[in-house]
């Protein structure tokens, strides 16, 4: 299919995917290699629930990632490799190097009997290898669990036995700014309690010292010189599982999310392409970490098999300095830059120098990713990154949809700062009231589900069927519910307001934090917020509302009515904090997710156990939360 290019096209697309799903998704199909063709597009039964897609179909993803892309494309960059420090030098790697590094990797998991339904857990910082390793597993068939390399050896153990993984892929360390994190310490502690492993493959980037286990752990560097550089891909059934991906919610064990490798490559391929309004040649960088979808959908798979380059960041937005992001930007000559609001925010807080040093004309097309994003932050991103001139893709999407569901097309779709607009072909959202109602009104709003299946859609929670009918298809029978509050306004414009377990109801009025954050970032002394509900005597919940500025505070008590005012002026009174804490940071995990369980304990006076705090970006934060409580 072409790319939309009008909006008139775009709802004719729309109109025609919603009529007749499977003819337009079969029609998207068409442009990949499959080993056979598909017997029957789409079979499911939200009641069940169940979904599959392109029946009977055979291929191979790395096929569509790689080898199709050779005869045109052997020399063209597939991925650029910056590194953490600015003084080492970043790779280029062709679509043909990218084969044979593949195909190494490929045959040293074989030599080590890896086979076809394997599973294997990858554990790596963002490094070319970790690519690598992802596309060999899919390569030969195996099962790839990635594991953000910052997770706890406690997460890693959660995450290996629940899949049952036989094989680790890991690195001696990983470089983060001016720390070394130890990595492989963190292995050797899991696997004291993961008794399915046999074995650990073990790349040397830091060249620390480490303990390596006589007849399970070997060096990468050793194993892979004794193996081609070429290897046939396993044929794979369009349902065949590609990859499970843990998400961690607040409360109960992590949910395998397995997606599988038909309906997930043609997604991910066709929602990067059109939202980005990707063009031949552009150099596209998503700043996520592998560990988390959006690496796996929109650094690795969608990029690769458009044939795009795809640039791939070790460091953080912050070292050596805080102009660190739009460095990288100019010297690679970006065009598509995909980023989360909470580093827009961070980035924010900084002085405009660190923006203006550097010539960001390259950049074409700006996206956001992992949160709703505020107003204000919106705005700044949009004048300063994308000098006024670059559409804003926010997207809307999960770990368990695959891919963007609710996006804006870039210079395509009109804007409206914090929303994420327009469902993409294919999506067919429904708004919810608390009586299970589909509200069908433009000028409402509710909780989010879906109500029709779409090719890239989580097809269940790794051994367990019935959490995963529990988790996402009992609240409104029929439809999938994204656990997210969402507004569609009088253009049918879609706003997410958080998450349904974020709402905090105060006086019987459900409001999502999202929206009072927003309210809060409106003031010019505030650089970003984060509000949690606590228990309240007379309101039920009350709103606690934790606050950085951009310098401290020399009045609190007045810059808290400030804030109470601003709020109330935005969204009405009864939004207004009841608490307001200024803290100089808020518990983030590496990838910038801010850890609202914790702040949740604190402002219920909960303090004596928050649980695992080592996944965190700076642990020290919580301490300072704890003591400055109100």
């Amino acid at each position: 299919m072409k790319l939309i290019n009008s909006f008139a096209e775009y709802q004719k697309h729309y109109d025609f995917s919603i009529e007749n799903p499977e003819a337009f998704w079969a029609d998207v199909a068409e442009n990949f290699l499959w080993r056979k063709k598909w017997n029957r597009v789409l079979e499911w039964d939200f009641h069940k629930p169940e979904a599959q897609w392109f029946i009977g179909g055979k291929l191979n993803i790395t096929e569509n990632c790689i080898d199709r892309h050779l005869p045109e494309r052997a020399n063209q960059t597939a991925i650029i490799w910056e590194p953490n420090d600015p003084s080492e030098e970043p790779r280029n790697i062709t679509y043909q190097e990218l084969f044979h590094e593949v195909c190494r990797v490929a045959n040293m998991l074989k030599a080590q009997g890896i086979t076809k339904g394997d599973r294997v857990c990858i554990y790596m910082p963002m490094i070319p290898e970790v690519a690598y390793a992802m596309l060999a597993c899919a390569r030969i068939g195996a099962i790839h669990s990635v594991v953000f390399a910052g997770f706890s050896a406690g997460s890693l153990i959660d995450r290996i036995n629940d899949a049952g993984c036989k094989l680790v892929l890991a690195t001696d360390g990983a470089y983060r700014g001016d720390k070394i994190i130890d990595l492989k310490s963190i292995i050797d502690e899991a696997l004291e309690k993961c008794p399915t492993v046999e074995r650990v493959l073990v790349a040397k980037r830091t060249k620390s010292k480490v303990n390596m286990k006589p007849g399970r752990d070997l060096w990468w560097e050793e194993e892979i010189r004794n193996v081609s550089d070429v290897c046939a891909a396993e044929e794979m059934d369009a349902e065949d599982l590609l990859f499970i991906l843990y998400t961690s919610g607040s409360t109960g064990k992590p949910k395998g999310m397995v997606h599988t490798c038909g309906g997930y490559m043609v997604y991910t391929n066709y929602t990067f392409k059109t939202a980005f309004q990707y063009q031949d040649g552009q150099v596209y960088w998503c700043t996520a970490d592998v560990g988390w979808i959006t690496g796996h959908s929109y650094i690795v798979y969608g990029p690769l098999s458009a044939g795009a380059t795809t640039l791939m960041f070790e460091g953080i937005p912050s070292w050596p300095d805080m102009g660190r992001f739009w460095h990288v930007a100019e010297k690679h000559r970006v065009n598509i830059f995909y980023t989360a609001p909470t580093a827009i925010r961070s980035l924010e807080k900084a002085p405009l120098s660190f923006v203006r040093q550097y010539d960001l004309h390259s950049i074409k097309v700006l996206g956001t990713v992992g949160e709703p994003i505020n107003e204000e932050a919106w705005h700044w991103y949009h004048d300063n990154i994308g000098r006024g001139k670059c559409p804003v893709v926010d997207t809307w999407w999960q770990t368990e949809t695959g891919g963007f569901m609710i996006s804006p097309i870039a210079n395509i779709t009109k804007l409206k700062p914090a929303y994420a607009t327009l469902p993409l072909p294919g999506v067919q959202p429904a708004i919810m009231d608390e009586n299970g109602n589909e509200l069908l009104a433009n000028g409402v709003e509710g909780r989010l589900a879906i109500r029709f299946p779409w090719p890239a859609m989580a097809r269940t929670i790794y051994g367990d069927h019935q959490r995963f009918k529990d988790t996402y298809f009992s609240t409104f029978p029929g439809k999938y519910f994204t656990g997210d509050g969402c507004k569609r306004d009088e253009e049918g414009f879609y706003r997410i307001t958080g998450r349904v377990d974020d709402i905090i109801i105060v006086s019987g009025h459900n409001m999502g934090t999202a929206e009072i954050e927003s309210a809060i970032d409106e003031h010019s002394a505030v650089c970003e917020s984060a509000v949690v509900a606590y228990p309240h005597d007379i309101k039920g919940q009350g709103v606690y509302a934790y606050v950085i500025c951009y310098d401290k505070p020399h009045e609190e008590e007045k810059l808290r009515k400030e804030i109470r005012e601003l709020v109330a002026k935005i969204i009405g009174p009864i939004a207004k904090p009841d608490k307001i804490q200024f803290v100089s940071g808020l518990p983030k995990t590496r990838s910038g997710k801010i850890m609202r369980r914790i702040l949740r304990k604190v402002a219920e006076g909960d303090t004596s156990n928050l649980g695992d705090v080592t996944t965190l970006l700076d642990p020290s934060v919580v301490d300072e939360i704890k003591g400055g409580a109100l």
